[in-house]
Protein backbone atom coordinates (compact mmCIF):
# COMPACT_ATOMS: atom_id res chain seq x y z
CA UNK A 1 0.00 0.00 0.00
CA UNK A 2 1.12 3.26 -0.80
CA UNK A 3 2.26 6.05 1.66
CA UNK A 4 -0.54 8.09 0.98
CA UNK A 5 -3.48 5.61 0.95
CA UNK A 6 -1.85 4.08 4.45
CA UNK A 7 -2.02 7.64 5.60
CA UNK A 8 -6.08 8.27 4.82
CA UNK A 9 -9.39 6.93 6.85
CA UNK A 10 -12.48 6.41 5.08
CA UNK A 11 -15.18 7.29 7.46
CA UNK A 12 -18.99 6.77 6.68
CA UNK A 13 -21.11 8.50 8.58
CA UNK A 14 -21.21 12.62 10.26
CA UNK A 15 -22.92 11.72 13.73
CA UNK A 16 -21.09 11.99 17.03
CA UNK A 17 -19.38 8.67 16.47
CA UNK A 18 -17.79 9.41 12.96
CA UNK A 19 -17.52 13.32 13.73
CA UNK A 20 -15.53 12.44 17.08
CA UNK A 21 -13.52 9.85 14.58
CA UNK A 22 -12.37 12.18 12.16
CA UNK A 23 -11.09 14.71 14.87
CA UNK A 24 -9.29 12.04 16.27
CA UNK A 25 -7.31 10.52 13.26
CA UNK A 26 -6.59 13.83 11.90
CA UNK A 27 -4.80 15.07 15.52
CA UNK A 28 -2.61 11.94 14.74
CA UNK A 29 -1.97 12.67 11.40
CA UNK A 30 -4.20 11.48 9.19
CA UNK A 31 -5.77 12.56 6.22
CA UNK A 32 -9.83 11.80 6.69
CA UNK A 33 -12.60 11.68 4.00
CA UNK A 34 -16.24 11.36 5.63
CA UNK A 35 -18.84 10.76 4.17
CA UNK A 36 -22.56 11.58 5.19
CA UNK A 37 -25.70 10.08 3.36
CA UNK A 38 -27.76 13.18 4.25
CA UNK A 39 -27.83 16.26 2.44
CA UNK A 40 -27.67 18.53 5.58
CA UNK A 41 -26.87 17.69 8.57
CA UNK A 42 -29.64 17.51 11.19
CA UNK A 43 -29.43 16.57 14.99
CA UNK A 44 -31.80 13.64 15.48
CA UNK A 45 -32.81 13.28 19.20
CA UNK A 46 -32.80 15.89 21.48
CA UNK A 47 -30.91 16.46 25.06
CA UNK A 48 -28.11 14.05 25.83
CA UNK A 49 -26.11 13.04 29.32
CA UNK A 50 -22.24 13.82 28.18
CA UNK A 51 -20.49 11.53 31.40
CA UNK A 52 -16.97 12.63 31.97
CA UNK A 53 -15.43 9.56 30.50
CA UNK A 54 -17.08 11.42 27.28
CA UNK A 55 -16.48 15.10 28.45
CA UNK A 56 -12.28 14.14 29.36
CA UNK A 57 -12.03 13.23 25.25
CA UNK A 58 -14.17 16.03 23.88
CA UNK A 59 -11.48 18.47 26.11
CA UNK A 60 -8.78 16.27 25.10
CA UNK A 61 -10.19 17.02 21.15
CA UNK A 62 -10.56 20.49 21.36
CA UNK A 63 -14.45 20.17 21.31
CA UNK A 64 -15.43 21.01 25.14
CA UNK A 65 -14.23 24.52 24.95
CA UNK A 66 -17.06 25.54 22.26
CA UNK A 67 -19.69 23.53 23.54
CA UNK A 68 -19.38 24.50 27.31
CA UNK A 69 -21.20 27.74 26.83
CA UNK A 70 -24.34 25.93 25.63
CA UNK A 71 -24.63 22.94 28.16
CA UNK A 72 -25.80 23.53 31.88
CA UNK A 73 -23.54 21.47 34.28
CA UNK A 74 -26.18 19.29 36.69
CA UNK A 75 -25.34 19.77 40.55
CA UNK A 76 -26.86 15.88 40.89
CA UNK A 77 -28.50 12.91 39.51
CA UNK A 78 -31.90 12.59 41.70
CA UNK A 79 -34.39 9.68 41.49
CA UNK A 80 -37.84 10.04 42.46
CA UNK A 81 -40.78 7.71 42.87
CA UNK A 82 -43.42 8.78 40.54
CA UNK A 83 -46.47 7.72 42.71
CA UNK A 84 -45.13 10.15 45.73
CA UNK A 85 -42.71 12.17 43.76
CA UNK A 86 -40.84 11.65 47.02
CA UNK A 87 -36.78 11.75 46.26
CA UNK A 88 -35.45 8.04 46.66
CA UNK A 89 -31.66 9.22 45.71
CA UNK A 90 -29.41 11.49 44.74
CA UNK A 91 -25.75 11.22 43.51
CA UNK A 92 -24.14 14.45 43.32
CA UNK A 93 -22.45 15.63 39.99
CA UNK A 94 -21.67 19.41 39.82
CA UNK A 95 -18.37 20.40 41.01
CA UNK A 96 -17.90 17.37 43.06
CA UNK A 97 -18.40 15.13 40.34
CA UNK A 98 -15.88 16.98 38.43
CA UNK A 99 -13.37 16.74 41.42
CA UNK A 100 -14.01 12.83 41.72
CA UNK A 101 -13.90 11.62 38.14
CA UNK A 102 -11.41 14.34 36.86
CA UNK A 103 -13.79 16.33 33.81
CA UNK A 104 -18.09 17.59 34.10
CA UNK A 105 -20.71 15.99 33.61
CA UNK A 106 -22.79 18.14 30.99
CA UNK A 107 -26.75 17.88 29.61
CA UNK A 108 -26.74 19.33 26.43
CA UNK A 109 -28.68 19.35 23.09
CA UNK A 110 -27.68 16.98 20.34
CA UNK A 111 -27.31 20.16 18.34
CA UNK A 112 -24.94 21.87 20.28
CA UNK A 113 -22.55 18.87 20.38
CA UNK A 114 -22.80 18.12 16.98
CA UNK A 115 -22.31 22.01 16.22
CA UNK A 116 -18.94 22.25 18.25
CA UNK A 117 -17.67 19.08 16.16
CA UNK A 118 -18.53 20.62 13.20
CA UNK A 119 -16.95 23.99 14.13
CA UNK A 120 -13.46 21.97 15.22
CA UNK A 121 -13.58 19.85 11.90
CA UNK A 122 -14.00 22.83 9.38
CA UNK A 123 -11.13 23.80 10.91
CA UNK A 124 -8.69 20.60 10.37
CA UNK A 125 -7.09 21.07 7.10
CA UNK A 126 -7.55 17.54 6.58
CA UNK A 127 -10.51 16.39 7.29
CA UNK A 128 -13.08 16.70 4.11
CA UNK A 129 -16.88 16.33 4.82
CA UNK A 130 -18.82 15.17 1.59
CA UNK A 131 -22.76 15.53 2.64
CA UNK A 132 -25.10 13.38 0.30
CA UNK A 133 -23.13 10.61 0.04
CA UNK A 134 -24.01 6.69 0.88
CA UNK A 135 -21.17 4.13 0.76
CA UNK A 136 -22.82 1.16 -1.68
CA UNK A 137 -19.73 -0.77 -2.00
CA UNK A 138 -16.90 -2.09 0.10
CA UNK A 139 -14.12 -3.47 -2.06
CA UNK A 140 -10.57 -4.96 0.61
CA UNK A 141 -7.49 -6.32 -0.36
CA UNK A 142 -3.60 -5.73 -0.41
CA UNK A 143 -4.30 -1.92 -1.55
CA UNK A 144 -6.64 -1.36 1.92
CA UNK A 145 -9.88 -0.68 0.88
CA UNK A 146 -11.76 0.63 -1.38
CA UNK A 147 -15.19 2.53 -1.03
CA UNK A 148 -17.51 3.55 -3.89
CA UNK A 149 -19.92 5.87 -2.84
CA UNK A 150 -23.06 7.32 -5.00
CA UNK A 151 -22.89 11.16 -4.76
CA UNK A 152 -25.78 13.05 -6.95
CA UNK A 153 -26.51 10.17 -8.90
CA UNK A 154 -22.93 9.65 -9.85
CA UNK A 155 -20.18 7.25 -8.08
CA UNK A 156 -16.78 7.51 -7.14
CA UNK A 157 -14.14 5.51 -5.72
CA UNK A 158 -12.26 6.50 -2.35
CA UNK A 159 -9.39 4.41 -1.02
CA UNK A 160 -7.17 4.26 1.88
CA UNK A 161 -6.23 2.07 4.86
CA UNK A 162 -9.06 1.99 6.63
CA UNK A 163 -13.17 2.71 6.66
CA UNK A 164 -14.92 3.22 9.74
CA UNK A 165 -18.96 2.40 9.64
CA UNK A 166 -20.00 5.28 11.87
CA UNK A 167 -23.11 5.45 10.29
CA UNK A 168 -25.70 4.34 12.84
CA UNK A 169 -27.97 1.88 14.51
CA UNK A 170 -29.43 0.98 10.62
CA UNK A 171 -25.50 1.44 9.58
CA UNK A 172 -25.18 0.49 5.71
CA UNK A 173 -21.54 -0.09 6.08
CA UNK A 174 -22.44 -3.01 8.57
CA UNK A 175 -25.33 -4.49 6.11
CA UNK A 176 -22.58 -4.59 3.05
CA UNK A 177 -20.23 -6.62 5.69
CA UNK A 178 -23.17 -8.54 6.64
CA UNK A 179 -23.61 -9.72 3.44
CA UNK A 180 -20.20 -10.74 2.60
CA UNK A 181 -20.42 -13.09 6.20
CA UNK A 182 -23.79 -14.02 5.21
CA UNK A 183 -24.79 -12.82 8.61
CA UNK A 184 -27.85 -10.68 9.76
CA UNK A 185 -27.17 -7.09 9.32
CA UNK A 186 -30.27 -5.45 10.79
CA UNK A 187 -31.04 -3.90 14.19
CA UNK A 188 -33.84 -5.72 16.31
CA UNK A 189 -36.63 -3.82 17.99
CA UNK A 190 -35.91 -3.87 21.86
CA UNK A 191 -40.12 -3.52 22.85
CA UNK A 192 -39.47 -0.06 24.13
CA UNK A 193 -40.61 3.13 22.58
CA UNK A 194 -39.07 6.49 23.64
CA UNK A 195 -41.34 9.51 24.17
CA UNK A 196 -39.49 12.96 23.86
CA UNK A 197 -40.22 16.49 23.66
CA UNK A 198 -38.73 19.58 24.75
CA UNK A 199 -40.42 22.76 26.78
CA UNK A 200 -38.87 26.02 27.12
CA UNK A 201 -37.95 26.85 30.93
CA UNK A 202 -40.12 29.90 31.00
CA UNK A 203 -43.07 28.55 29.37
CA UNK A 204 -46.52 26.64 31.40
CA UNK A 205 -45.06 22.82 30.77
CA UNK A 206 -41.38 24.16 31.96
CA UNK A 207 -43.29 25.60 35.34
CA UNK A 208 -44.93 22.00 35.55
CA UNK A 209 -41.30 20.75 35.93
CA UNK A 210 -39.98 22.99 38.01
CA UNK A 211 -42.45 22.68 40.44
CA UNK A 212 -41.96 19.10 40.95
CA UNK A 213 -38.68 18.34 39.84
CA UNK A 214 -35.01 20.33 40.61
CA UNK A 215 -34.40 22.63 37.28
CA UNK A 216 -30.43 21.86 37.77
CA UNK A 217 -30.43 17.91 38.08
CA UNK A 218 -31.16 15.17 36.00
CA UNK A 219 -34.27 13.93 37.46
CA UNK A 220 -35.56 10.37 37.05
CA UNK A 221 -39.02 9.70 38.17
CA UNK A 222 -39.23 5.83 38.63
CA UNK A 223 -42.83 3.75 37.99
CA UNK A 224 -43.77 0.03 37.26
CA UNK A 225 -44.82 0.89 33.48
CA UNK A 226 -42.59 3.01 32.39
CA UNK A 227 -39.89 6.22 33.51
CA UNK A 228 -39.02 9.64 33.10
CA UNK A 229 -36.05 11.54 32.90
CA UNK A 230 -35.83 15.41 33.02
CA UNK A 231 -33.04 17.70 32.69
CA UNK A 232 -32.51 21.53 31.52
CA UNK A 233 -30.56 21.82 27.96
CA UNK A 234 -29.75 24.91 26.17
CA UNK A 235 -27.89 27.23 28.74
CA UNK A 236 -31.04 26.03 31.01
CA UNK A 237 -33.35 27.54 28.45
CA UNK A 238 -35.03 24.55 27.71
CA UNK A 239 -36.13 21.06 29.43
CA UNK A 240 -35.48 17.98 27.92
CA UNK A 241 -38.36 15.26 28.76
CA UNK A 242 -37.97 11.88 27.72
CA UNK A 243 -40.03 9.23 28.60
CA UNK A 244 -39.99 5.03 28.02
CA UNK A 245 -42.73 2.79 27.61
CA UNK A 246 -43.61 -1.03 26.27
CA UNK A 247 -44.81 -0.59 23.01
CA UNK A 248 -45.72 -2.14 19.33
CA UNK A 249 -42.62 -2.02 17.08
CA UNK A 250 -43.55 1.27 14.84
CA UNK A 251 -41.92 3.28 11.28
CA UNK A 252 -38.11 2.59 12.21
CA UNK A 253 -36.61 6.13 12.38
CA UNK A 254 -35.69 9.04 14.94
CA UNK A 255 -39.06 10.58 15.13
CA UNK A 256 -42.46 9.19 14.46
CA UNK A 257 -45.91 9.24 16.02
CA UNK A 258 -47.93 6.50 18.23
CA UNK A 259 -51.16 6.42 20.26
CA UNK A 260 -50.03 9.09 22.93
CA UNK A 261 -52.37 6.10 25.01
CA UNK A 262 -50.03 4.28 25.41
CA UNK A 263 -47.83 7.01 27.42
CA UNK A 264 -51.03 7.70 29.71
CA UNK A 265 -51.95 3.87 30.28
CA UNK A 266 -48.53 3.24 31.52
CA UNK A 267 -48.38 6.26 33.71
CA UNK A 268 -51.37 4.92 35.68
CA UNK A 269 -51.07 5.83 39.50
CA UNK A 270 -49.00 8.43 38.84
CA UNK A 271 -48.93 11.80 40.79
CA UNK A 272 -51.36 14.55 39.37
CA UNK A 273 -48.68 16.70 39.06
CA UNK A 274 -45.91 14.53 36.82
CA UNK A 275 -49.83 13.63 35.10
CA UNK A 276 -49.89 17.40 34.40
CA UNK A 277 -46.53 17.84 33.15
CA UNK A 278 -46.84 15.71 30.21
CA UNK A 279 -50.37 16.66 29.26
CA UNK A 280 -48.94 20.52 29.09
CA UNK A 281 -45.71 18.63 26.93
CA UNK A 282 -47.85 17.40 24.43
CA UNK A 283 -46.71 17.16 21.53
CA UNK A 284 -44.89 14.44 22.43
CA UNK A 285 -42.55 12.84 19.55
CA UNK A 286 -41.76 8.64 19.80
CA UNK A 287 -38.96 6.90 18.63
CA UNK A 288 -38.57 2.66 18.37
CA UNK A 289 -35.45 1.94 20.80
CA UNK A 290 -33.54 -0.53 18.34
CA UNK A 291 -30.47 -2.38 19.58
CA UNK A 292 -27.44 -4.71 17.37
CA UNK A 293 -26.78 -8.72 17.80
CA UNK A 294 -23.59 -8.14 19.55
CA UNK A 295 -22.13 -11.31 18.80
CA UNK A 296 -21.26 -10.00 15.38
CA UNK A 297 -17.88 -8.91 14.93
CA UNK A 298 -17.18 -4.72 15.17
CA UNK A 299 -13.80 -5.33 12.76
CA UNK A 300 -12.75 -6.89 9.76
CA UNK A 301 -9.08 -7.67 9.48
CA UNK A 302 -8.76 -6.03 6.05
CA UNK A 303 -9.78 -2.82 7.35
CA UNK A 304 -13.10 -1.94 8.21
CA UNK A 305 -14.10 -1.37 11.77
CA UNK A 306 -17.64 -0.48 12.97
CA UNK A 307 -18.49 2.32 15.91
CA UNK A 308 -21.03 3.89 18.25
CA UNK A 309 -24.85 2.32 17.14
CA UNK A 310 -23.20 0.89 14.16
CA UNK A 311 -21.41 -1.57 16.32
CA UNK A 312 -23.63 -1.77 19.34
CA UNK A 313 -26.76 0.15 19.70
CA UNK A 314 -27.53 0.24 23.15
CA UNK A 315 -31.24 1.44 25.22
CA UNK A 316 -30.30 4.50 26.63
CA UNK A 317 -30.84 2.82 30.25
CA UNK A 318 -27.27 4.02 31.21
CA UNK A 319 -27.46 7.08 29.74
CA UNK A 320 -23.85 6.19 27.56
CA UNK A 321 -24.72 5.82 23.76
CA UNK A 322 -23.08 8.99 23.08
CA UNK A 323 -19.92 8.14 25.16
CA UNK A 324 -19.58 4.83 24.37
CA UNK A 325 -19.29 6.51 20.50
CA UNK A 326 -16.90 8.91 21.73
CA UNK A 327 -14.75 6.19 23.33
CA UNK A 328 -15.02 4.10 20.54
CA UNK A 329 -13.65 6.70 17.99
CA UNK A 330 -10.76 7.86 20.42
CA UNK A 331 -9.50 4.67 21.09
CA UNK A 332 -9.44 3.28 17.60
CA UNK A 333 -7.04 6.39 16.02
CA UNK A 334 -5.11 6.02 18.77
CA UNK A 335 -4.64 2.15 18.32
CA UNK A 336 -4.19 2.48 14.29
CA UNK A 337 -1.90 5.27 14.99
CA UNK A 338 0.57 3.32 17.47
CA UNK A 339 0.04 -0.10 15.82
CA UNK A 340 0.40 1.47 12.05
CA UNK A 341 2.78 -0.94 10.46
CA UNK A 342 0.46 -3.73 11.70
CA UNK A 343 -3.45 -2.52 11.07
CA UNK A 344 -4.81 -6.23 11.95
CA UNK A 345 -3.34 -6.43 15.17
CA UNK A 346 -4.67 -2.86 15.79
CA UNK A 347 -7.99 -3.63 14.83
CA UNK A 348 -7.75 -7.10 17.16
CA UNK A 349 -6.46 -5.05 20.17
CA UNK A 350 -9.17 -2.57 19.90
CA UNK A 351 -12.08 -4.38 19.77
CA UNK A 352 -10.85 -7.42 22.48
CA UNK A 353 -10.37 -3.96 24.69
CA UNK A 354 -13.28 -2.24 23.80
CA UNK A 355 -16.00 -5.26 24.06
CA UNK A 356 -15.59 -5.65 27.56
CA UNK A 357 -16.23 -2.18 28.70
CA UNK A 358 -19.56 -2.27 26.57
CA UNK A 359 -20.68 -5.25 27.60
CA UNK A 360 -20.56 -3.95 30.97
CA UNK A 361 -22.41 -0.75 29.99
CA UNK A 362 -25.08 -2.66 28.62
CA UNK A 363 -25.55 -4.62 31.64
CA UNK A 364 -25.97 -1.42 34.01
CA UNK A 365 -28.59 -0.23 31.52
CA UNK A 366 -30.06 -3.75 32.18
CA UNK A 367 -30.11 -3.24 35.66
CA UNK A 368 -30.75 0.02 35.95
CA UNK A 369 -33.78 -1.26 33.68
CA UNK A 370 -34.94 -3.26 35.62
CA UNK A 371 -34.45 -1.39 39.20
CA UNK A 372 -36.91 1.80 37.48
CA UNK A 373 -39.91 -0.92 37.05
CA UNK A 374 -39.78 -2.81 39.57
CA UNK A 375 -42.88 -3.26 41.62
CA UNK A 376 -44.16 -4.91 44.92
CA UNK A 377 -42.09 -6.35 47.38
CA UNK A 378 -38.87 -5.75 44.35
CA UNK A 379 -39.77 -1.63 44.50
CA UNK A 380 -39.83 -1.74 48.46
CA UNK A 381 -36.95 -3.35 48.53
CA UNK A 382 -35.13 -0.52 45.90
CA UNK A 383 -36.54 2.21 47.93
CA UNK A 384 -34.76 0.77 51.13
CA UNK A 385 -31.38 -0.22 49.65
CA UNK A 386 -31.58 3.76 48.25
CA UNK A 387 -32.29 5.11 51.14
CA UNK A 388 -29.44 3.35 53.61
CA UNK A 389 -27.15 4.15 50.93
CA UNK A 390 -24.53 7.48 51.17
CA UNK A 391 -24.37 9.79 48.30
CA UNK A 392 -20.90 9.44 48.35
CA UNK A 393 -21.40 5.36 48.26
CA UNK A 394 -23.80 6.23 45.04
CA UNK A 395 -21.36 8.06 43.48
CA UNK A 396 -18.20 5.51 44.02
CA UNK A 397 -20.81 3.11 42.20
CA UNK A 398 -20.13 4.73 38.93
CA UNK A 399 -15.94 5.58 39.25
CA UNK A 400 -15.96 2.36 36.99
CA UNK A 401 -17.85 4.12 34.07
CA UNK A 402 -17.21 7.46 34.88
CA UNK A 403 -13.42 7.90 35.81
CA UNK A 404 -12.46 5.58 32.76
CA UNK A 405 -9.71 6.95 30.97
CA UNK A 406 -7.96 6.20 27.43
CA UNK A 407 -5.56 2.26 28.12
CA UNK A 408 -2.09 2.55 27.60
CA UNK A 409 -1.43 -0.80 25.02
CA UNK A 410 2.24 -1.38 25.38
CA UNK A 411 4.17 -3.15 22.38
CA UNK A 412 5.53 -6.27 23.71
Amino acid sequence: MDDQRSRQVVIAGAGIAGLTAALAFAKRGYRVQVFEQAPRLEAVGAGLQLSPNATRILRDLSVLDRLLPATVRPEAVVLRDARTLRQLARVPLGQSGESRWGAPYLVAHRADLQSALMACVAEMPDVHLTLGARVEKIVTGGHGVTATVEIGGKTAEEQGSLLVGADGVWSSVRALVDAKRMASPRSRFSGELAWRTTVAADSSAGQAFASIGAADCVTTFLHPGFHMVAYPVSKGDAFNLVAFTKGERIAEGWSGRADPGILSAAMRGTAPGLVKLVEMADPWLTWPLHTVEQKQPWTMPTGIALIGDAAHAMTPFAAQGAAMAIEDAATLATLVADFRADPRQSLTIWENLRRPRVEKVLKRGALNRLAWHARGPVALARNLVLATRPAEKLAADLDWLYGWEEPKVVRR
